[in-house]
């Protein structure tokens, strides 16, 4: 998050480079650095995974916890997001200056899982109107270097397919008075459906050196959700449909290499090697 200063001359450079397909640290222009992806890292949480992209490190945990439906929507549980920025993370977190941009990237969070594709909501009720799963989502910025909306949808991904949540049955008595039993086998448990669930691509012509950014949300058949523009500069809306194809192309590739890798990790099972968020 911390501010490049360049010059006019370094910014020509770049550019440039963009127009032949090539960044200044040898990547193309569609290409990510490379990213780490680790889960269950947290022990107590319903779900956990921790993401390293450059020098961007983001932690996320999922706690499932029983709550009331919204009246609006009683065959239904909720997702609640909280983003923490560490102090350390950039000097610019220091005091409360992380407070403006975890509430942005909270917000953000909240758009693009607005929708009843990203996750079926209807599996996290219990008992319509009376109980249902609430999902509280803890994200924390360990480190900023860049793509940080990325790394934490990516994170925030990549934890919701490692979440497990108890499975509960609601027993009645003659009174008609109901008691929830959960069960006792920790394999006994729902698992959500993570498919739908987009990530988010950031796009711009060269971070270093550009004011405004496109926030594309895709999901893994490249299907846009929503956009946002971050940034103080404009952007040309011929650039924006041009973008948007970026995105999706960018977005299906992004999806089905996260696929491959929590799959194979869980694949491991209980042989697999733990890092941790420590490690």
């Amino acid at each position: 998050m911390a501010s490049v200063t360049l010059s006019e001359a370094e910014k020509v450079y770049i550019v440039h480079g963009v127009q032949e397909d090539l960044r200044v640290d040898g990547r193309g222009c569609e290409d990510y650095r490379c990213v780490e992806v680790e889960t269950d890292v947290v022990s107590n949480t319903s779900g956990s995974a921790r993401v390293k992209l450059g020098h961007t490190d983001i932690l996320v945990g999922v706690k499932a916890e029983m709550g009331t439906p919204k009246l609006e929507k009683p065959n239904e549980g909720y997702l609640e997001f909280f983003v923490d920025c560490s102090a350390s993370a950039t000097p610019e977190f220091e005091g409360r200056g992380g407070d403006d941009l975890g509430t942005e990237i909270a917000n953000t969070l909240y758009r693009i899982f607005n929708n009843k594709s990203s996750v079926d909501l209807k599996t996290l009720c219990i008992s319509p109107r009376e109980h249902c799963w609430v999902l509280y989502v803890d994200v924390l910025l360990l480190e900023c270097g860049g793509n940080l909306f990325d790394a934490i949808s990516i994170a925030v991904k990549a934890a919701l397919f490692n979440t497990r949540i108890p499975r509960v049955r609601v027993l009645e008595d003659e009174e008609g008075s109901k008691d929830i039993e959960l069960s006792d086998d920790p394999y006994d448990c729902i698992r959500l459906s993570v498919e739908n669930v987009p990530c988010i691509v950031t796009l711009c012509k060269e971070e270093a050196c550009s004011l405004a950014s496109l926030l594309v949300s895709v999901t893994s058949k490249g299907v846009v959700t929503c956009m946002r523009k971050v940034g103080k500069g404009s952007l040309d809306p011929e650039s924006i449909f041009e973008m948007m194809e970026t995105g999706k192309r960018v977005g299906k590739v992004l999806h089905a290499s996260l696929q491959s890798v929590v799959h194979k990790e869980e694949s491991l099972g209980p042989k697999r090697q733990k890092v941790g968020f420590l490690g």
